[in-house]
């Protein structure tokens, strides 16, 4: 039996009409007299998506009892047994609820594709797998509902429901997505511009990677090797040069010129691990690449040109920039540069050189390893006897006259040659062998090794001493370029750890972690030992081996400053590279050392805050408490004073004057109570299970504020949310202190209870002036009022309510209001498992019709 094909709508958030789409070709489907059945839709009251079910067949739901609630399910095994040729199945990511025949929807569909059923079904981009952590930094929402991307990559098609942010959020205040009441939490949440712009670029990329993978598996099935520049990709080729930068920022400009535009940029390191440019300019170039929206690529190779020419074709480039050659005029004369040779080589891809200010200066000497390559001398030895013998047999059949001092030269200019190419000793044995041959076959008396004439005697001799001393001298230059190229490495790694740690960009365990690598050792560890003679702890350790516990248990140790000890395990390190372990013990000690010093600085900043705190503490009670106190005392002196007559109604103004007096008193000093009580630490809250509806109502009956002006609250705190983890007594202290913050700088106030996944918040919304985003933070402080001193108090409020929220582990933000104003979010845990779908509110969950468990009959 054929396998079913798959198709999904694809959606950048809810809303964009993917349900909507999949039922319209379910119509054009069987107007052309396909079969088809609606497996399972979900409407989520939206008129025009439940017109569109009519006219199609609907196989009924399965009925479900969770927790003693009512759901319903796709009945996979009544769609199995119809089987019809079409099924529309809703929400690719849904979660099942439990006790279903699969944990997953994606899983029903799966089974309906194995009996031959075509699936058309609706997917949004955040449910994806691999894009689960974007969606999580972009909305702050983690979604626990995902498909494997596997699955949406088998669809045999894959359709983008498409639908600009401002066109959606248009359609969201217009009421044609969820109902009115809702429409202010979902554009204030889920649905700010700025996310669902992200979301939609991430469909797209998405969408366009799938249709590159296709391309890839059609030009590999059919064979095809040359370039189909379908996307403009441009690699640019980096040596790790000063003009790097200038060819990263230039490919950018290209890559930006069309849309979809990748910029690839690749550095090649030699085979034999030594690379030209340092690691920290390596890191420069990576982050300038990823900054730019490029992708940093590090390939293996000794021949450049040939290395980026692979990487192009591999990654299918439409384009590669490189820049113009950095040899000098003489030696572009005997060798072509890495950008002739791509050019030479690039076939159907266009290439690019681009002038900058190290062009034509030279080239840095590559660094060699110590001595001359193994290959270089095997074939010196080959040189060293083939060549004296072809010199030597040329001069024979040549029958030259030369006198013995010209041949000499040029058997000397053979053991040259064998010098530059294999070093000393193969230079040795050329030296003695050609002096054997001019010996034997041109020096008086000819083919014995004696030699007749004195002048003959010392050109041999010479010529046997200059052939020594010049390969002394080339093994002597390619030991010295080994050691310089030693001594380079040695401070581009002592340059990378200085700056590193001056900057604060290294830890002691990444500092460690290097250790290892530079040092080949399997472990390394900083050691402490508090007293003499005392035991040693661990301050850090790195490696893929146990650290070394004690210094006697390692195989390099070096003191790293009073008391402590930088030690390796793996190898024995020579006296060079414990001069250069010497220096990472100073760079731990000076890493050791910052640490305190931060801890001390951040206990001099607890000390100053609380300074700052008690010198606010006194302005505060120099005035504001003397305030009300001044009230008391003239009011009660008005009641005492015998020589004035008041009548009734003046005697209770100066009542009612103390009284209130007190209150403002009463409550100025809760507020400091508590304030000390949070910076000490002493707030125990009692947190259980807790009905907000009750705790918010109780909270607004007991402010005197809301009490003075009702109609200016409005509650929509639903009965059945799920109760929340809280203490119910703090959290009435905090909403009413938010609601009576709002009436005190806006007109009406709305408190409205909502879900998101497993949060349970309270909104207190207002459209007053607002706060500016810069200054959101700062009004939870103690002691700020943001210029709000006509109201009163002393800008304890909100730090206060702040604090009893993060004591009892719930969270409060701040963010604009829709139209104008400020809402104060009180976010809490949920108390148990997550409440069923239909009590999530759209805007406050990223995919309302693919929640768990749904559907409740």
């Amino acid at each position: 039996m054929a396998r079913g094909v798959l198709r999904i709508y694809l959606g950048a958030a809810p809303g964009v009409g993917k349900t909507y789409d999949m039922l319209g070709e379910g119509h054009r489907l069987a107007e052309r007299g396909a079969d088809v059945v609606v497996g399972l839709v979900e409407d989520h009251g939206r008129r025009q998506t439940a017109a569109l079910v009519e006219g199609l067949e609907v196989v009924p739901r399965r009925r479900m009892i969770y927790r003693g609630a009512a759901f319903t399910e796709m009945d996979v095994d009544a769609v199995l047994a119809r089987r019809p040729e079409v099924a529309l199945v809703d929400e690719l990511a849904h979660t099942n609820v439990p006790g279903s025949r699969n944990t997953k929807r994606w899983q029903d569909v799966e089974e309906l594709l194995a009996a031959g059923i075509e699936v058309v079904t609706t997917l949004n981009i955040q449910h994806l797998e691999s894009l689960n952590d974007v969606v999580a930094a972009i909305t702050g929402v983690t979604q626990r509902e995902t498909v494997p991307d596997e699955v949406a990559r088998r669809a045999e098609q894959v359709e983008l429901v498409d639908l600009t942010p401002e066109a959606l959020r248009r359609r969201l205040a217009l009421g044609n997505v969820y109902p009115a009441e809702k429409i202010d939490a979902a554009l204030a949440n889920y649905f700010r511009e700025g996310n669902l712009g992200a979301l939609r670029e991430l469909a797209l990329l998405w969408l366009a990677d799938r249709v590159d993978e296709e391309l890839e598996r059609y030009r590999s099935v059919h064979g095809i090797t040359a370039t189909w520049p379908a996307r403009e990709r441009v690699v640019v080729a980096l040596t790790g040069g000063p003009e790097s930068a200038t060819l990263v920022r230039h490919a950018a400009r290209l890559a930006a010129r069309g849309a979809g535009g990748e910029l690839l940029a690749v550095y090649v390191t030699r085979s034999d691990g030594l690379a030209a440019a340092s690691p920290d300019r390596v890191g420069e170039l990576r982050r300038l690449v990823e900054s730019l929206g490029g992708t940093f690529a590090t390939v293996v190779g000794d021949d450049v040109a040939e290395a980026v020419l692979d990487y192009a074709r591999g990654v299918n480039a439409s384009e590669i920039v490189i820049g113009v050659s950095r040899h000098g005029r003489v030696r572009a004369l005997f060798s072509r540069g890495v950008g002739e040779s791509v050019i030479a080589g690039s076939g159907d891809i266009a290439v690019q050189v681009v002038p900058h200010e190290q062009a034509g200066r030279g080239l840095r000497p590559a660094r060699t390893r110590r001595g001359v390559r193994r290959s270089r001398q095997a074939g010196g030895w080959l040189l060293g006897l083939a060549l004296p013998l072809a010199l030597a047999a040329g001069l024979m059949r040549s029958h030259s006259e030369a006198v013995l001092p010209v041949q000499l030269m040029l058997f000397l200019a053979v053991t040259v040659a064998v010098a530059l190419v294999g070093g000393r000793w193969p230079a040795l044995f050329c030296a003695l062998w050609s002096g054997l041959l001019a010996n034997w076959f041109f020096t008086r008396p000819y083919q014995t090794l004696t030699v007749s004439e004195p002048a003959n005697t010392l050109a041999l001799l010479v010529f046997l001493a200059v052939g020594i001393a010049v390969a002394s001298v080339v093994d002597g230059a390619a030991r010295r370029t080994v050691d310089a190229a030693r001594a380079r490495a040695e401070a581009d790694l002592l340059a990378a750890l200085s700056t590193g740690v001056l900057r604060g960009e290294a830890g002691l365990d990444a500092l460690l972690e290097r250790a290892t690598e530079t040092f080949g050792t399997d472990a390394a560890a900083l050691l402490q030992q508090e007293r003499r003679g005392g035991d040693w702890t661990v301050l850090a350790a790195a490696g893929t081996g146990p650290p070394p516990r004690r210094p006697e248990d390692a195989d390099a140790v070096v003191a790293a400053g009073p008391g402590r000890a930088l030690v390796l395990r793996g190898r024995t390190l020579p006296a060079a590279d414990q001069r250069l372990l010497a220096v990472f013990a100073v760079q731990a000690a000076e890493l050791v050392d910052r640490e305190q010093l931060r801890r001390t600085a951040a206990e001099a900043d607890e000390l100053a805050e609380g300074n700052r705190v008690r010198t606010a503490l006194l302005a505060a009670v120099s005035h504001d408490l003397r305030t009300p106190l001044a009230g008391i005392k003239a009011a009660s002196s008005g009641l005492r004073h015998d020589a004035v007559h008041l009548s009734r109604k003046d005697r209770e103004e100066l009542l009612a004057a103390i009284e209130e007096s007190a209150d403002r008193l009463d409550h100025l000093v809760a507020n400091l109570i508590d304030l000390s009580r949070l910076q000490t630490g002493a707030v125990r809250p009692h947190r259980r299970e807790v009905s907000l509806d009750g705790v918010v109502a109780a909270a607004l009956v007991g402010s005197a504020e809301v009490a003075a002006a009702p109609d200016r609250v409005r509650v929509d705190v639903p009965e059945d949310l799920p109760a929340a983890l809280a203490d119910p007594a703090l959290v009435e202290r905090v909403v009413a202190s938010l609601v009576e913050n709002a009436l005190r700088h806006a007109g009406d106030v709305r408190v409205l209870g909502s879900i998101l996944r497993d949060r349970v918040e309270v909104r207190v919304v207002d459209h007053g002036p607002g706060v500016p985003p810069e200054q959101r933070e700062t009004m939870f402080a103690a002691f700020q009022r943001l210029g709000d001193g006509a109201a009163g108090g002393v800008g304890l409020g909100l730090a206060v309510a702040r604090g009893l929220t993060e004591a009892m582990g719930a969270s409060l933000t701040a963010e604009d209001t829709p139209g104008g104003g400020l809402t104060m979010v009180l976010s809490l845990p949920v108390a148990g498992p997550p409440a069923p779908p239909e009590l999530q509110p759209p805007g406050s969950e990223p995919e309302p019709e693919a929640a768990q468990p749904r559907g409740a009959a």
